[in-house]
């Protein structure tokens, strides 16, 4: 198998790690935190900020690899306080359409600066 990283100038990148790593026919994004590439802090506001702004990083190193949010099966969301759940998926639920991907959330107790979510995911060609 042979992996070629994605980049976007929109993804942001807090460690040694690549954006996404196209794999052939899948392609596995890793976690975005709420990062507004302009300005390289966290976005302003709450968990439907975050939110957007993950998705939109996301989304914008997904599109380097030529797919688009129809083409992702899987989701991971980690949530620092599960009482944004129901914010959270409301956000969420704009950036996909019927079916929508599979999806685990869970709680953990931190995320990188102070982030309140992160998301991560995998598409198929």
């Amino acid at each position: 198998m042979t992996r070629k990283a994605v980049a976007s100038e929109e993804g942001i990148a807090v460690g040694p790690y690549s954006h996404g790593i196209d794999a052939g026919q899948f392609v596995f994004l890793s976690g975005q935190s709420p990062i507004d590439p302009e300005t390289g802090a966290l976005v302003e506001g709450g968990i439907t900020q975050q939110t957007r702004r993950c998705m939109d990083n996301l989304l914008a190193v997904l599109a380097e690899a030529g797919l688009s949010s129809d083409d992702v099966v899987k989701c991971n969301i980690y949530l620092t306080d599960m009482a944004d759940f129901a914010e959270m998926n409301e956000a969420y639920a704009a950036y996909f359409s019927q079916p929508r991907p599979a999806r685990t959330t869970v709680a953990v107790a931190g995320l990188p600066l102070e982030a309140r979510v992160e998301i991560e995911l995998v598409a198929a060609r």
